[in-house]
């Protein structure tokens, strides 16, 4: 008997305090800096992907003109 009410005992006090844990992920608070992560997470991606296109198109260009002159050399 004294077994199983330290089981529930222990049950009922991980439950309370793992409680706010859970009560976290519903407030506001929670939810606006998860906005907030989001955002900046795709405004870095964003970023990121605009210094790629920026490195591909000289490279594009440069082979481009190259092309040109030997066309000219012939």
């Amino acid at each position: 008997m004294s077994n199983s009410m330290g089981i529930a005992s222990a049950f009922v006090l991980s439950s309370l305090l793992l409680s706010p844990l859970a009560m976290a992920e519903e407030s506001r608070a929670f939810v606006a800096h998860n906005a907030a992560r989001q955002a900046a997470f795709e405004q870095a991606n964003q970023e990121l992907t605009a210094q790629d296109q920026e490195r591909v198109q000289p490279q594009q260009t440069s082979a481009i003109q190259d092309s040109e002159e030997t066309s000219k050399d012939s």
